[in-house]
């Protein structure tokens, strides 16, 4: 698998169990329950979203090849 899309994949679950988490904080809190496909429904959007705002911001801030490395020994003669 290729790393960017493990690193999608990974901040899309991370931003659907987090709001799984705090829908069920608020439930705690308030003694409203929400309705189980709703939160479903929702936590599945939040997590679409963040993979894809991970894919973009990815695009944007970090060059997926790494860091430039020279081997200053390869221009060397022996």
């Amino acid at each position: 698998m290729h790393p960017r899309t493990k690193r999608r994949l990974l901040w899309g679950a991370l931003g659907l169990l987090s709001f799984l988490v705090l829908i069920q904080a608020y439930e705690l809190a308030t003694g409203d329950l929400v309705d189980w496909g709703v939160k479903f429904g929702v936590a599945v959007v939040v997590g679409i979203a963040a993979a894809f705002v991970t894919g973009r911001s990815q695009q944007q801030l970090v060059d997926d090849d790494g860091p430039k490395v020279v081997d200053e020994t390869e221009n060397e003669n022996p």
